[in-house]
Parts: structure tokens; sequence; C-alpha cells
């Protein structure tokens, strides 16, 4: 959009811009006139809902985010945890779905390379890149497309930068089709001496703006992932940014350096809503004005006008105030490394962003409205219903257990995803010690023994069935992923993808998952620092499955006392520790054998989950297990067999002498259970201490040989399960 700041603002252009009758009134009311066609546009992508959380803030506040190891909670760039010894670990994880269905490798990529920017704008050198990803059902015919390309898009910035990407989750499930999912996770290293914020505190001073030059791409990207889909979608493509992770790995370089100077007062990175965000929420936090001049702006296509400037998702950019009389030395840093360096503002005492472009001043706006005045909405919302729980002899027996758990592991739910991390650099800086595959990933806080563990997880059929229990269940695994190398779970950052919160059922969806959340991280001391809502996932009215993702980090005191999936010696036991219920309602199995996903969830038992959590920390740091893997999504006997295939050892799996069906006992998703790997003399400690705790354990196997095998079933080589839990993914995208 190229009108002249005088053009008249007509009730279209409103329109275009998302703000609706009454929003548009409240502008009026602040500005107390018509605002020029820059204003409208700079309050349009702030009061947009990815920028000002309009609907979800007054839910989101519910939240516990304070706790003894939390340096930093919501509110900056990323979240910031305690690690001991001055170390402290910064993460965040970021949607970048709209973006990536309109166009994913470019949407993808610039989804990673603007969580890593989060990240190191606090100071922190980005160590570990995760992902969550949802694609629609297979045979939908974008699925195979989207998945290329959003993987490409990712290993692509993710390999250049330098950051090794260390595992993430992938799911297909029709109720993505036309709304897929990418959220981005990125975790960093700093000291906690060495942390930057964006408050812009001071008069007089410079506001510089390095990196990248500034185009057309990405204008009013926070508005488009605002609103949802419909037949016209990919007309959207010219909002989606273009990234340059070359660019990014010199700024990531050239800010570091910068930070080690003390020369900087205030950073921010550009991300949503560009210039926009990044100078008004900068001279917010720092009870400032900010007059600038776009003319100094660096652009890389000519004619941009102050509404494109001020609007423009061009990637690798940042903006930082600086101490009085750094600036040439700050200059010489950026341009040693080949990037941008202009100083295009300076701070001031009016409380006002003040714009000026070819001498006309393009905006006049008070710096505290538009920060703070978006209105906040507490949305009609109505409580979902509870589901009914299906019990275990409900859900028909198999014909064969092994036969069936084959099929399994060899369709779209569980099959291996080595397809999709093989394309990512997960070993890139050395610090990697926990590989894409198992529980968690784990990369070493260098030159240490310590280790930060990485988790990411929810799973949505759960959730839609049950927001609060599957939002629940969404916390609690990734704090058993992370419990499963032997890390203490520190904190979570999380994702709340949902559809449009103006449908009561939607709201009451997201109000449901937020009291999960936070009734699961209060018990768990594990709280929220960090995180994303991106709303409006939906095309023509038909919304996506509520996704709450979670990330989970945590601190492995010494790594080399971790464990990991593979089996490792012929001989020994397989205990399983935590409660054995059969439930099979929204489980794997269900939907194999009935080709529904009915009922309620498996329920979640925080006092239990707490207890088993404790125990197997503690088997783990004395050296008690040979491997570890928590139960979650197939149950049981998929949880065996995924150690069986990582360490290439069969099991004898013992029957099961309880009242449950056999087949409830080894597909049934109950929650709070873990397999352990021990040596004969060791099981019947293992099982003592369980006991103690109130906690069942019984002993399910024995390791050995190159099958998995139980009385009354055909033996299953691992050759055969191996070649079907490898072949699915492969197949689907053409070898």
């Amino acid at each position: 959009m190229t009108q002249h700041a005088t053009s008249k603002i007509t009730p279209e252009i409103v329109a275009e811009h998302g703000l609706k009758p009454d929003e548009y009134q409240r502008l009026l009311d602040i500005l107390g006139r018509e605002p020029l066609l820059c204003e409208l546009g700079i309050f349009s992508v702030m009061w947009s809902e990815h920028c000002s959380y309009k609907s979800s803030r007054v839910w989101l506040k519910t939240l516990p985010t304070s706790g003894p190891q939390v340096i930093q909670g919501p509110g900056e760039n990323a979240g910031v945890v305690d690690l001991g010894d001055g170390d402290c670990v910064v993460f965040k994880m970021e949607s970048h779905n709209h973006p990536s269905y309109i166009e994913p490798f470019q949407g993808a990529a610039t989804g990673v390379g603007g969580i890593m920017r989060d990240v190191f704008t606090m100071g922190a050198r980005p160590v570990a890149n995760m992902n969550a990803l949802r694609f629609g059902a297979p045979d939908h015919p974008k699925t195979k497309r989207l998945v290329s390309g959003v993987v490409a898009g990712i290993a692509h910035y993710g390999n250049c930068t330098g950051v090794p990407t260390i595992g993430g989750e992938t799911n297909f499930d029709a109720g993505y089709n036309n709304n897929i999912l990418v959220n981005a996770m990125c975790v960093g290293l700093a000291r906690t001496d060495k942390i930057f914020y964006s408050a812009a505190k001071g008069v007089g001073l410079p506001v510089v703006y390095v990196g990248s030059k500034t185009g057309r791409d990405g204008i009013h990207g926070a508005t488009m992932a605002s609103a949802e889909f419909d037949d016209k979608s990919d007309e959207k493509r010219p909002t989606v940014q273009v990234g340059d992770p070359f660019t990014e790995k010199l700024l990531i370089e050239a800010c570091l350096e910068l930070m080690a100077t003390d020369s900087i007062i205030a950073i921010q990175d550009m991300g949503a809503a560009g210039l926009t965000s990044s100078t008004s929420e900068m001279a917010d936090k720092g009870g400032v004005g900010i007059d600038l001049n776009l003319d100094l702006v660096p652009q890389r296509e000519i004619g941009m006008t102050a509404y494109e400037m001020m609007l423009s998702e061009s990637q690798e950019r940042m903006l930082m105030i600086l101490k009085p009389e750094r600036e040439a030395d700050a200059k010489a840093i950026f341009e040693k490394w080949g990037l941008d360096f202009a100083i295009i503002g300076m701070t001031t005492d009016t409380g006002r962003m003040v714009i000026t472009h070819k001498g006309i001043v393009e905006a006049d706006l008070p710096v505290d409205k538009l920060a703070n005045s978006a209105p906040m909405y507490e949305r009609p919302w109505v409580e979902p219903k509870k589901p009914t729980t299906i019990l275990p002899e409900w859900v028909p027996a198999p014909n064969s257990i092994l036969t069936t758990l084959r099929d399994l592991m060899g369709g779209p739910h569980l099959s291996s995803r080595r397809w999709i991390w093989e394309q990512y650099d997960h070993m890139v800086m050395g610090d990697t010690v926990g590989r894409p595959g198992g529980d968690a990933g784990v990369v070493r806080v260098h030159g240490t023994k310590k280790g930060i563990a990485v988790a990411c997880d929810v799973t949505p059929r759960y959730v839609l069935a049950d927001p609060e229990m599957g939002t629940k269940q969404a916390v609690v695994e990734t704090w058993r992923n992370l419990t499963a190398v032997g890390a203490d779970p520190l904190a979570i950052t999380d994702n709340m993808n949902f559809a449009n919160p103006e449908r009561p059922e939607i709201m009451g969806q997201f109000v449901a998952s937020v009291r999960g959340m936070g009734e699961a991280c209060r018990a768990l001391d594990y709280p929220v620092v960090s995180g994303n809502v991106s709303l409006y996932n939906e095309t023509n009215g038909v919304g996506i499955p509520p996704t709450p993702a979670i990330g989970g980090v945590g601190l492995v005191p010494d790594t080399t006392k971790i464990a990991d999936i593979r089996l490792k010696s012929d001989g020994n036991m397989l205990v399983v520790i935590g409660r054995e219920q059969g439930h099979l309602g929204q489980s794997l199995y269900q939907h194999h054998a009935t080709k529904s996903f009915d009922g309620a969830p498996p329920p979640v038992t925080l006092d239990d989950e707490i207890k088993a959590g404790r125990l197997i920390r503690a088997l783990i740091r004395a050296g008690m297990v040979a491997s570890v893997h928590d139960c979650s999504d197939g149950g049981l006997l998929v949880t065996i067999a995924e150690m069986a295939l990582a360490g290439n050892i069969g099991a004898e799996l013992y029957l099961y002498e309880g009242k449950l069906p056999a087949h409830a006992i080894w597909f049934g998703e109950d929650q709070g259970r873990y397999v352990v790997e021990v040596t004969p003399g060791k099981a019947e400690e293992i099982l003592e201490r369980a006991r103690l705790l109130e906690l069942p354990a019984r002993i399910v196997g024995r390791t050995g040989g190159d099958t998995l095998s139980m009385k009354g079933e055909t033996s299953l080589s691992l050759t055969e399960l191996r070649a079907a839990h490898e072949a699915w993914l492969p197949g689907l995208m053409g070898g």
C-alpha cells in the first residue's frame, strides 16, 4: 500500500488493516483525530492478535511464572533460568504457522531465524534448536509438498547458522490439512551477569539499526498471522518474509562481540511488526520517546514509503540503544562483520514516537498508548464437555499383539522420523550429547560437565477430547522426557495454537488448556517463563485441533551420568514403574482397532508423576539403570520396541497375570510410567524402592536375541520391525 500520509482513511482501509469498527473508534478516541495512513498501519500491527495477545492476556496472567530458578519470566524476548555457577539458559518457542502454509520453505526458515534472534538478543549464544511440526493427512494433496518445504527450510537455516537441531516432533492429522503448525524453539547459553534487556533508558541516546537492509517482504505479516484463512490464502504470499541464514550468523557474532564491550543499554530483535514493535516496546519499557528519521534506514529497494519501512518484517535486523560516545566502536564491529550500521534516531523526553521521512512527519504517537492500549478481551467461552472414560473391554482385542505392534510402528503416528532429523545437523558445535530419536536432546554447557536437556511435546488428540487434562499431560510429558535422561526439569515455554477465539467453544478450549497447564506447572515447580499464542488457525471456518505445544528445559548435573533409550546387554531385566490401568481411550491402538479416537484421554496423577520422576533421576545418577524410556504414544509394548530397535537387542516379554485384558496392558497409554533396563541383581532392589514410594512396579521381560517374543505369539524379528518402522516416511516422501 503506497498511499501518501494524507490519504483519506475509509472504512474499507480500516477493514484491510484488520481493525473492527469499535477498535477504530478506540484509536480515534486515543488520538483525538483521524490517524495518518502510517499511524493506522502502526496501530493495526500493534493491536493485532499476534503482537497484543488481546484475546489471551487475561488468561495467561493466571500461569505460574516465577521460582528461585527464574531470572526472567514472560515479558522479554525470551525466558531466562539459572543453571548455577554463573551460567543461565535462555529459551523460547514461537510459531510460524500461517507463513509456513503459504510458503513452506521460507516460512519455516524465517521461523527458525526469528526464534534464534529472540535468544541472542538477550546476550545468549544459541546452542540448540528444536521444532514441533503438525501436517495434514498423509494422503492430502498438499501434505508431501508442505513436509518437504518445511523440513528443508528448517534444515537450511539451522545448518547454515551452525546451531544444532537436537530433536522435535512431527504429527500427521487431517485436522491440519489447511492449517499446518510450525513451532520453532531455540535454547541459548549466557552468563548471569551478561543478560541484555530491551528497556531504552535514558534521553539523547542514539537509536541504532544493525543487520540486513529493509525491503518490502513481510509487510503486514503480523496482521496476516492474526487472521483466519480462506480459499485465497495463497494471495498472502508477499506477507511471508525471506531469510538469509548466513547474514544471521554474522549478526550473532557481531552482537555477541559488541555485548562483550559494555556498550549496549538496550537491544531488541525486529521481529513481528519490525521497526514498529521494536521501537515502541523499547521506548515504553524505558519510559522515553523516540524520534526516527526513516531517510537513514538502510533500504534494499527504491522508493520505499514510511508505511512500508515501519511495517516491513525483513529478516536479520536488530535495534539497539547505545551508551553515549560508543557509536564509533560499535560501527567498527558491525562493519567488520559486513553488516549495515545506521543511527536512525534518538531517545527523547517527550514520551512520543515521532517518525519523519523526506522532511514530512508521517507519525506522531504517544508511546504508552501505542504499546499498552490494545484492547484486552474477555471473550465469551463455554466449558468443554468432559468425555466418557472408555473401559478396556470396550475396545476389541487383536488377533496378534506382535503383528499389531508392527502395524502401529509402521504407520504414520509411530514410524521413524529419521528422514526428517537426518536433514538437520545435530552435532555441529561439538557439544551435543543426546541426539534426536530419544526422550530429550542434551547439549553440554561448553567446557563443563553440566548439560541442558530439551524436550517438546503435546498430544493434540488428548487436548481435543479434554483440553484441561490433555494440556496437563503435555506438560508432564516434557517433564518425564527430561527426567528420563537424568535432568532436573527447570521451566517451560509454550506455544498455544488454537482456532478462532471469537467462537465460544474455541475460547473454552483455550481457557481449559491454560487451567491444566497452570495446575501441572504449579505441582511440578515447573514455571512458564516464555511463550507464544497463535490463534485463528482455521480455514473457511474449520479449525485445527487445539495444540498447546510445550517446550521443557532441564539441567543435567553431570553429562557422564545420563540415560538413553538403547537396550545395552543381553540378559538384563525390563522393569515398568508406574500404575497400569489399561487406558485405551484416545489411544493409537483404539484408532487401529476401531478407526476412531473416542472417550477421555488417560488421566494424569501429579503426585505419582513427582514420585516416579524423583525415583528415576536417583536411579540414573546412582548408575543402577542401563537404559530408560518413558511410556507414551502406543503404550508399554511400543516403549519396549523402541528401546529394542535403538539398541538392536531383542527381548522376551512376560505374560501379564492381572485382571486387565492383555491388549490393554500392552497398548494402554497410562501416564506416569517408565521402562528401565537393569541387571538381574538390581531388579528386586528397584522393585522395593518403588514399593516404598507406593508406586506399582513389575518385571515385564528379559533382554536378548534379535526378536521380540511372548508366549502364544509368533516372534517378531527386529529386522522385520525395523523395516516397517523405517519405511513409512521415506515411502510417503518418495525415497
